[in-house]
């Protein structure tokens, strides 16, 4: 089976023949159309307020390469969600995640998983005899340490789990 491209020009789909019988082609508000498309608005919201069908702003999306553009756009529906959290029952948990979502996201619709690391080296050098000791002898942290390196596993959920 050949795979099908969303990109303009690599479509096998006849461009002529759709812009010849498409309704969202000829539609005075095309532009509009497709835009609302790209950001994530509702296709029911989009074929009503157009008075196209649905189906025809999928053909017309596949086209013209705009579900790529729409993919890519995933920060915009999560931005829906999050601007509505004041406005609409929600739960917590779901605000948090679609948040949570739209910081992991960059501006091409990637997705990025942040990670962060410390130089346990500079830790230890930083660490007086005395503090050094201590750690050898019990583990025990000095108190500036959770303020260097951030969250440690007696702080985590990790720990919790383990309870």
């Amino acid at each position: 089976m050949k795979k099908q491209s969303n990109k303009v020009g690599e479509n096998p789909v006849s461009r002529g023949r759709h812009e010849s019988q498409c309704r969202i082609c000829a539609h005075p508000k095309r532009d509009e159309i497709e835009e609302a498309f790209i950001t994530w608005s509702s296709l029911a919201q989009i074929a009503k307020k157009y008075s196209v069908s649905r189906d025809g702003v999928y053909r017309h999306a596949h086209v013209f390469g705009l579900t790529g553009q729409r993919r890519r756009n995933i920060r915009a529906a999560l931005e829906r969600i999050i601007e509505k959290a004041g406005e609409v029952e929600v739960n917590a948990a779901a605000v948090v995640s679609a948040a949570s979502a739209y910081a992991r996201i960059n501006s091409r619709g990637e997705w990025v998983e942040r990670t962060e690391t410390v130089n346990l080296n500079a830790i230890f050098e930083r660490m007086s005899l005395a503090e050094l000791e201590a750690y050898a002898k019990d583990g025990v942290l000095p108190s500036w340490f959770t303020e260097a390196v951030g969250a440690t596993a007696s702080d985590s959920q990790e720990a919790e789990n383990d309870r």
